[in-house]
Formats: structure tokens, sequence, C-alpha cells
């Protein structure tokens, strides 16, 4: 997989194989803890992008006629190397984002073993209805088979999750993958892939390095019969517009701006530990983070104190620094990008916590916390993407539901009272993918993920995740013959 020497080697993996680039061109691999250059990466061009489309065709056939149980036993044995290659797969992971390697170890190891555990479950799980004669003297049926091969774009916020999110549906349901991490953050995908690769058969999983021209070129070729991202909205509209030229399926997982709506009888020092853990945690680099709290006027100045407590007592540093809640942001576009939603605030907005960057050395950025806003605000209406925290006061239900509403994203919110119908209300009308109540962040495999509007389409885990890489065939049989 790599070579020895000052930067590691990173490769390509096509059809079992590890590979450079065929034309030989590589991009620097940035550890965003330290500021430093410790691997160089493939930037795959049109050549890797067919090689890899090619792999994945030619094993499409034989891995699409597998039996469910032979799919579930590859998966299953995926699942148990990645628990036994855990601390490579934290290491390659710490390296990529500068994450934690304590909280890598705890809150991602363990949620990607379970997730890949239950798609190996899903893959017995592919039933249509039941047949039945709906025309005299014919039999209809419904066959739930593969779609093909996918072209999969994971992100740099998340990417051994997400890249478990994207291959482990697609091969229970009987598809191959050209899976592309992001060009910031590719070595603990050429790892799953080095893993995946001993136990599937070659050119059902293949890995190509690069930067937004090698994912265009992907959703562009005309292999693949879905193209699935998890991204920005800007990316997400580009794939979905290219992938529309030969009607691809499309699986958009693109941003937020959750909303986090604390009500007068809300525990207001239980909400404020919760809302910052759900809003700090991987440095706010989370499409779900708890970003954008709406608090009752009769509460507001208490939970903000407390949110600003909250804030200062939490921590960012070195990996390998156990006290700490998050690391770095990812690059430093993103540590530019967060420090200017900063330095534009308006003049009625205050800086409640943090608000600056931390150190020198790495892309570290202090957990913030920002009151005083209006819903018209920059920084209310785009995703900032870091650990920055917004406050803005509400007088009822109706304003805080509107105000919860009025942005462009809609995967996920939170509801904090104890007043279960207003709960309910709320749950029905708030126009989000999930709705937490006195909770904000935790997902499990058995339940979809997946927004609206500007958040995109299609849903992650769940049966429902399942769905989406499979197709719907009628077949109707004459009794006569």
């Amino acid at each position: 997989m790599t070579e020895l020497g000052q930067a590691r080697k990173l490769r390509n993996y096509i059809a079992g194989e590890f590979k450079d680039a065929a034309d030989g061109r590589t991009t620097e691999i940035i550890n965003p803890a330290t500021g430093e250059v410790y691997a160089t990466a493939p930037l795959s061009g049109q050549a890797d992008v067919d090689a890899a489309m090619e792999a994945a065709a030619a094993a499409f056939p034989a891995w699409r006629d597998t039996t469910p149980a032979e799919r579930q036993r590859a998966l299953l044995k995926i699942a148990d190397a990645f628990e036994e290659r855990a601390e490579e797969l934290i290491a390659a992971e710490s390296e990529n984002t500068g994450k934690p390697l304590g909280l890598t170890r705890s809150e991602e190891i363990p949620p990607m073993v379970d997730q890949i555990r239950f798609f190996a479950g899903a893959a017995r799980m592919l039933e249509g209805r039941s047949a039945g004669e709906y025309m005299e003297g014919l039999t209809s049926f419904v066959r739930r088979e593969p779609i093909g091969v996918c072209a999969q774009v994971a992100p740099w916020n998340y990417p051994m999750m997400m890249g478990v999110w994207k291959f482990a549906p697609a091969l229970a349901a009987g598809n191959t993958v050209v899976l592309k991490p992001s060009d910031t953050t590719p070595a603990s995908t050429v790892l799953m892939a080095e893993i995946i690769g001993s136990i599937v058969p070659k050119g059902v999983f293949n890995v190509i390095c690069g930067n937004r021209d090698t994912g265009r070129a992907m959703v562009e070729h005309p292999t693949p019969a879905m193209a699935s991202i998890t991204g920005s909205v800007r990316a997400g509209m580009q794939v979905a517009e290219s992938a529309a030229k030969d009607l691809k399926r499309v699986h958009l997982e693109l941003g937020g701006k959750a909303p986090v709506l604390v009500f007068q009888d809300a525990d207001i020092a239980a909400a404020a530990a919760g809302i910052s853990e759900a809003g700090f945690f991987n440095a706010g680099q989370d499409c779900t983070a708890a970003t954008r709290v709406l608090v009752h006027e009769s509460v507001h100045d208490d939970f903000v104190t407390a949110l600003a407590k909250a804030a200062a007592d939490t921590k960012t540093g070195q990996p390998d620094d156990e006290d700490v809640l998050y690391g770095p942001l990812n690059n430093a576009d993103q540590l530019a990008k967060v420090s200017g939603f900063i330095d534009r605030l308006p003049a009625h907005a205050k800086v409640e916590a943090g608000g600056h960057r931390v150190g020198d050395k790495g892309y570290f950025y202090a957990p913030t916390v920002v009151s005083g806003l209006k819903q018209d605000d920059e920084i209310i209406q785009n995703e900032v993407f870091g650990p920055v925290i917004t406050v803005q006061s509400f007088t009822d239900e109706d304003q805080a539901l509107a105000y919860a509403n009025g942005v462009e994203y809609a995967l996920a919110s939170s509801v904090w009272t104890k007043d279960h119908g207003r709960a309910m209300r709320l749950s029905r009308h708030l126009d989000f993918g999930c709705v937490w109540i006195n909770t904000h962040i935790p997902l499990v495999a058995e339940m979809p993920h997946g927004g609206f509007k500007k958040s995109g389409y299609g849903k992650d885990l769940s049966a429902y995740g399942f769905d989406d890489y499979t197709r719907v065939k009628h077949v109707m049989t004459s009794l006569e013959s």
C-alpha cells in the first residue's frame, strides 16, 4: 500500500491491485494537526477512472449473481477485519483529520463495524411484495435487483465512516463500487481498500484518489448506474446536473444548518452541556452538528451564560491528548472559511466565547459561541462547518418554528422541552429529515439518515438506505403456458 520515505506513498486500488496514477501525477497530503505533509496520493485522471470503471463493470455480473448469504459472509468478514485492524484504521484516520485517537476509537470504530454488520443482515432481506393474480390468467411478482456499478464520493469530515455508509449497502445489494475519498483525506480509505480487497473478488471494490476533476469524471462516466456523494450543496448540484445527462440515479447527502429549539421548561444546564458537545464534536465539522440554537426569551440569558461556560471548558488539541473533545479543522481553506464568518459578524452580534484560532501550528479553532444574531444574518443562513454555535432568541412556539424552518437546509434538528405535546407538534412541523427530542446527534444503523431541500435526497443507513441501492422489476407470467 505504501512505501517508506519522508512522505508515505498512497496508491489507487483498481481490480485488486495498488497502482499509481496512469500519468504519474500526485498530490501532497497534509496532517491538519501539524500542517505538515505526511503522504502523497495519486491525482487520478481519465485513464484511472476508465480503468476503475472497467474493473467494476467486469466484476458486476459475478457479484450480482452471488447469493445474499455469500454477500453477507463477505461483509461480516469485513466487519471482523476492521475490528482486528482497528488501531491501524484509527492511526490513518487521525493522520487524515487530526481527530483525537481515543474518540476515534470509541465513537467511530464501533458504529462503523455495527453498520457493516447491519447491512450484512440486510443483504438477506431483499423481499418484494407477495405474488398475486391481478389479471385473470396472469401472475405478477416483484424482483429486487442491484443497480450496477456505483460511483461514490466520500467527504473529509468522516472519511472512514462515510466510506462505510457508501460501500456497505452497495455491496450488500450486489452492486460493485468505485469510491473516491476527499483529496485531503485518502489514507484511511486506501487502508480500507487493502482490507476489503482481501475479502471480496477483484474489481468489486475499487478506490481512486484525486480532486474535484476526478470526481466529476466519475460522475460523467457512462459506466456507473448510480452516483452517490456526501459533500457540499454546490458539489451535490453539480453531481445532479452531470448525472442528468444520462439519467443516472443520484444519492445526495449534503449540508446542514441544524436548529436546536430550547424552551423555557427545559433543563438549561443539561441542554447547554448536551448542545455544546453536539455542536463542538469533530470541530463542528458535521452536517448534523448543533450549530444554530433558538432559545425562549425568558431563559435566553441563563442559557447563553451556561453555553459560554461549556465552551470555555471544552478543549481542542493534538490527537494524543486524552482531554480534548475535538481536533483541528481539516485544512487551511476551512480554517480561513470559519475565521471569515467571525470576522464578518454584524455589529449587533456578540462573541460570548472563543472566536479565534488556537496556536500557530495546525488548523485549530477555539470553541465559539455567538449571540445577538438575527434570522437574515450570514452566519445563520449559511453552513459554517466549524466549532461555532450561534444563539437567537424567540418569543413563542410559532416564531421558533418559523426561525427553525427559515433556512435552505433541512437535514437535522432537535427540541429541548419537558412538554410532550409540544415536542410532538414540533416533530411534525419541523422540515428536517431528523428530529431529536432532548438529545442531539446520536445515530443508529436501523434508522434512516438524510434530509430535504438543499440538504439533498436519498437515505443513508437503515432499510431505506439499502433500498436506494436496489431497483424494482415487475415480472408477469401467463398461467396458460
